[in-house]
């Protein structure tokens, strides 16, 4: 959970929650907790060791592909970046497009540029599905400070998501 803000326990339920609105069962969620791991978008995580877990942890559950943030964390989330770097090597790995600020704020109108642009995977949601994430991210309210509120009524993240191959 890295328990920033110490509001790991909420976190963890909110997870658990926002995954169980996404049709995920509880039992298929698995939350860390280490001390070298702290949730905090201005601290790097150690490679090594976040492979390390990861990778066993795919291993263990016999994981064939993993989804996961590109070198831009999407944000600039250093513990995001930090994923993109440890998932890299030694499993298949899809990882999201980072864009930029104009594009990242566009939401559907994002859709036909995504279209003409190479990609290797392309998702695009349906009205229904765009509810049923905005249903999941609402779950996280201790995360949903007034900019990720607008973030889930303006990412194009919450309509298309492109992906490419590692």
């Amino acid at each position: 959970s890295g328990n920033y803000y110490n509001q790991g326990e909420i976190r963890k339920k909110e997870l658990e929650q926002s995954c169980c609105v996404l049709g995920i069962p509880a039992s298929d969620v698995t939350v860390i907790d280490h001390r070298d791991l702290p949730d905090n978008p201005a601290v790097e995580w150690d490679t090594l060791l976040l492979a390390t877990i990861v990778l066993k942890h795919i291993e263990a559950k016999n994981i064939n592909l993993v989804v996961t943030f590109d070198a831009g964390g999407v944000s600039g989330h250093a513990n995001h970046v930090s994923l993109y770097s440890a998932v890299r090597y030694r499993c298949r790995v899809l990882v999201l497009e980072s864009v930029n600020l104009l594009r990242k704020y566009i939401s559907f109108l994002d859709v036909p540029i995504s279209c003409l642009l190479p990609r290797d995977a392309l998702f695009i949601l349906t009205e229904e599905e765009t509810e049923q994430a905005k249903r999941a991210m609402r779950c996280h309210r201790s995360q949903l400070l007034w900019f990720r509120r607008l973030y889930v009524l303006l990412s194009r993240y919450m309509v298309v998501n492109s992906l490419r191959l590692l």
